[in-house]
C-alpha cells in the first residue's frame, strides 16, 4: 500500500481538526532543531497558538519566526500476516504548515483567538478573560505559506 498525497481542504482541515496536539518546529539561535509540542486552533485558513510570555520559542521566533507545524491523526496499526514483522504498518494521516509565526498583540485579537482555542478543546467559544491574564499571554497566528498532506492506508 502506497501513502497518498492529500490535496482537498476539507481533507487538510479534517486531519487538523482530528489532530489534539500539533509538534512546531524552528531552528533554535544555534543553528540546531527544537520542536514543542502545542495546543491550537484552526479557523478561516490560519493556525494559532499561545504560551506564556517569555521562553526559548519567544527568542527564536524573535530572530527567525519560520515554522513548520505537525499534524497527525488517524493512527492504526494493520498487518497481512499477524507472524511477519515486516507486514506491518501503520495507518495515518498527516499533514504539514510552513510559515511564519507573528504575534497578535491586541487584546480584542488575543480574546478572540484565545476563544478559538478554547473552543477546538472545549465546543464553547465564548469565555471571559481578565485583562491581567490577557496581558500576560502571547497569542500567535502562522500563515500558511505552504500545506502538505499524506496519508497511509487510508
Amino acid at each position: 500500500m502506497k501513502s497518498r498525497t492529500i490535496d482537498l481542504q476539507s481533507e487538510i482541515e479534517l486531519v487538523i481538526s482530528s489532530t489534539e496536539v500539533c509538534h512546531v518546529s524552528m531552528v533554535d539561535l544555534d543553528g540546531k532543531p527544537y520542536v514543542l509540542p502545542f495546543n491550537f486552533g484552526f479557523h478561516d485558513g490560519s493556525l494559532y497558538l499561545h504560551s506564556g510570555p517569555e521562553g526559548k520559542k519567544i527568542e527564536i521566533w524573535k530572530q527567525n519566526p519560520n515554522v513548520c507545524v505537525a499534524f497527525s491523526s488517524d493512527y492504526l496499526l494493520r498487518y497481512q500476516h499477524k507472524e511477519v514483522a515486516c507486514s506491518y504498518s501503520m495507518k495515518y494521516r498527516s499533514v504539514l504548515i510552513y510559515g511564519k509565526v507573528e504575534e497578535i498583540c491586541d487584546m480584542n485579537e488575543k480574546k478572540h483567538y484565545m476563544n478559538i482555542i478554547m473552543k477546538k478543546y472545549t465546543g464553547r467559544d465564548n469565555f471571559d478573560y481578565s485583562l491581567p491574564a490577557l496581558k500576560n499571554v502571547k497569542v500567535f497566528r502562522v500563515k500558511p505559506e505552504k500545506i502538505e498532506g499524506k496519508a497511509y492506508g487510508y
